[in-house]
This record gives structure tokens, sequence and C-alpha cells, in this order.
């Protein structure tokens, strides 16, 4: 359990994280980033479904359980959901 005070805390710090690394790395055109924490993880032998916990929303991805792989993702991993129009970009920061 995380007591209130120590979960804005972790928002803010997180948040300062996310302006510090807005302009590293390659150029991309997707707009919509959440830079959550990974809820649930469910990988079969080609597919995984991905489910992220993106304040109020739970944004779900289907990768390829290779992408699980390479991304080395897991419950509780932080990751980047990139939306754009009907399809979720997860990559880790």
């Amino acid at each position: 359990m995380i007591d209130g005070a120590g979960l804005a805390r972790l928002a803010q710090e997180r948040a300062a994280e996310d302006e510090r690394s807005v302009d590293s790395g390659p150029p991309i055109s997707v707009r919509n980033a959440f830079t959550r924490i990974v809820t649930a993880l469910t990988v079969d032998d080609v597919v995984a479904q991905v489910e992220i916990q993106a304040r109020p929303h739970r944004v779900v991805s289907l990768v390829t359980r290779e992408a699980v792989e390479e991304l080395d993702l897991a419950v509780g991993v932080t990751v980047i959901a990139r939306v754009k129009s009907t399809s979720v970009h997860v990559d880790r920061p």
C-alpha cells in the first residue's frame, strides 16, 4: 500500500522524468503517449496482451510474444503506450 502523499510524490517524479526524456531519442509521429506501469500481461505462444493503467483509462495492446521478450515486459515495468488512431504502440523508456 502506498499512501496518497507518497503516490503524489511518485507521480510528480515520473512527470519530471517524462519532461526530461521528451527531447531524447529518435523523432516520432505518434503524439498521444502515456508513460505508465504494466498492470497485466498475458502471453501465448505467438501473441501477448499488455494492459496499462493510464490514469482513469485502461489501455490494452496486442503485441507479439517476441516483442514482449525483446522489451523485457513484465507486470510492474514502466512503459510508454503510444496511441495513434486505433493502434497502440508499447515502448520501454
